[in-house]
């Protein structure tokens, strides 16, 4: 069975992460009519549940490899800003980041080592803050 799929999908497009937002898009419109009752959510959810497989299905690999790669451009600030704050996020565990007072500089310092002196990397100015 699955040999034969691997065998249906040779030649086409396959997921990638335009699909994947179209997905969840879908799936969040047709959770959205269960609440709301509105029909045009479930049918909004089904058009594009069905370009979504009609994407994975084509077999114009380079017209879906240009809208996929349209999206990534037009998302890289929003996937970035993301990726940032989870890494943030991450980092406040173990780190402090303060600014410096001189030139708004983030400098990042470790947690848990009382009072210390922090020199800035890029004007070189020293504060003293509780780590």
């Amino acid at each position: 069975m699955r040999q034969k799929f691997m065998n249906f999908m040779r030649g086409r497009y396959g997921v990638d992460k335009l699909s994947n937002t179209l997905l969840w898009i879908a799936f969040a419109l047709m959770m959205l009519n269960l609440f709301v009752r509105k029909d045009i959510f479930y049918f909004l959810g089904i058009i594009l549940l069905i370009y979504t497989y009609y994407r994975m299905f084509s077999r114009n690999i380079v017209k879906r490899s240009r809208e996929n790669e349209w999206y990534l451009n037009k998302t890289y600030r929003i996937r970035m800003r993301i990726l940032k704050s989870k890494d943030r996020a991450k980092l406040r565990k173990t780190h402090h980041i303060y600014k410096c007072p001189d030139c708004g500089q983030k400098v990042k310092v470790p947690r848990g080592r009382g009072k210390i002196e922090v020199t800035c990397p890029k004007c070189s100015m020293k504060f003293v803050r509780r780590s």
